[in-house]
C-alpha cells in the first residue's frame, strides 16, 4: 500500500514537472514568436531577431579563427595589411546572415532584392576595379613575390617600394617622386624586380673610342676604373667586352655588379668622369662622328 502511494506520488510530480516544463517551453514559444515588426510582406520576430544575433556572433569567432590560420605563417608588417580586408568582408558577411535569416523566417524579400537590382548592378561597375586591385594585393602578400624594399621597374620608372597595401602598392623614385600603383598591374602588366633573386644586380656603361686607339690599353684603363670605384664589387669580377666596331668608333662595354642599383645613376656617373680623366690622360681619343666628302675635279671645272 505504502510502496502504491509512493509511486502515484512520482508520477504526480513527474507530471507536474512535465507541466512545468510545457508552460516555460509554451512561454518561450510565445516570447520568440512575439512580433516586433509586423506588415504584410515582413514579419518580425524576437525569435528572429536572436537568430541573427547568434549568427553574428558565431560569424565573428568563424572570420577571427580564418584570420588566424591564413596570416599565421605571414611576417608581421603582412598580417596588419589584413585588417582591412577582414573587416570588409565581416560586413558583407553580416549582411549576407541577415538576408539569410530573414529569408528562412519567412519574409518576403523579393520587394526588396527588385528595389537594391539597380543599386546592386551600379556598385558592382563601380567596385571591379577596387576588388581586382584588393584580390591583386591579397595574392601579392600571400605568395610574397613583392616585398617592401625591393627596386621595381614600371613603364620606364624605376623605384624602391616602401609600402605595399590591399589596394595599391608605393614605391619611391630616383628623383625623390611617390609613384601609387594600383595592385592589378603586378598580375597584368610585364614589371621588372631588380631584387627579385637577390640585391646584387649587373650593369655596364658603353664608351666608344677611336679606331687608332690601342684596344688592349683601353680594355686596361675600364678595368681600373672598375677596380677603383668603391660601389663596384671586386666579386664577381667586373669585365670588359669589345662590343662591336661601330661606324665611327670601337664600341667596349665595361659590365659592373653592384649591390644598390637605385643608385646606379651617380654610380654611372662617377666612372664616366673617371673613363673621361683616364682616357684623356693615356691620349686615348672619344670620337664624334665625322664624314669625308670627295669632289670630282672634272665637275668642279665643268661649274666653274
Amino acid at each position: 500500500m505504502v510502496k502504491s502511494l509512493r509511486i502515484k506520488n512520482c508520477l504526480n510530480g513527474y507530471a507536474t514537472k512535465m507541466e512545468k516544463i510545457e508552460a516555460i517551453k509554451n512561454a518561450l514559444n510565445k516570447l520568440l514568436t512575439f512580433p516586433i515588426y509586423d506588415s504584410e510582406d515582413v514579419h518580425i520576430t524576437i525569435g528572429t531577431f536572436l537568430t541573427i544575433v547568434i549568427s553574428i556572433i558565431l560569424l565573428t569567432y568563424l572570420l577571427k579563427l580564418i584570420h588566424r590560420l591564413i596570416t599565421a605563417k605571414l611576417p608581421e608588417e603582412d598580417k596588419n595589411k589584413f585588417i582591412s580586408i577582414f573587416g570588409f568582408l565581416k560586413y558583407v558577411f553580416y549582411i549576407l546572415a541577415v538576408i539569410t535569416v530573414l529569408h528562412s523566417s519567412g519574409v518576403n524579400l523579393t520587394v526588396l532584392l527588385t528595389a537594391s537590382a539597380a543599386l546592386f548592378v551600379g556598385l558592382g561597375f563601380a567596385l571591379q576595379y577596387l576588388f581586382q586591385d584588393i584580390i591583386s594585393g591579397v595574392l601579392i602578400i600571400l605568395d610574397q613575390s613583392l616585398h617592401v624594399g625591393d627596386i621595381i621597374e614600371l613603364d620606364s620608372k624605376v623605384g624602391r617600394v616602401f609600402e605595399i597595401r590591399l589596394r595599391t602598392t608605393r614605391a619611391l623614385t630616383r628623383d625623390d617622386k611617390v609613384i601609387v600603383i594600383p595592385n592589378h598591374k603586378f598580375l597584368t602588366d610585364s614589371i621588372y624586380n631588380y631584387t627579385q633573386n637577390h640585391k646584387t644586380t649587373r650593369e655596364s656603361i658603353k664608351v666608344g673610342v677611336s679606331y687608332a686607339s690601342d684596344i688592349d690599353l683601353v680594355t686596361q684603363l675600364l678595368e681600373e676604373v672598375a677596380d677603383e670605384q668603391i660601389e663596384v664589387l671586386k666579386k664577381p669580377k667586373p669585365f670588359i667586352l669589345f662590343e662591336d666596331f661601330a661606324e665611327s668608333a670601337l664600341l667596349f662595354s665595361l659590365n659592373y655588379y653592384i649591390t644598390d642599383s637605385f643608385s646606379d645613376p651617380k654610380i654611372k656617373s662617377d666612372l664616366r668622369y673617371s673613363i673621361a680623366a683616364k682616357f684623356r690622360k693615356n691620349g686615348i681619343n672619344i670620337p664624334f662622328p665625322q664624314r669625308e666628302l670627295h669632289f670630282s675635279q672634272k665637275n668642279i671645272i665643268k661649274e666653274v
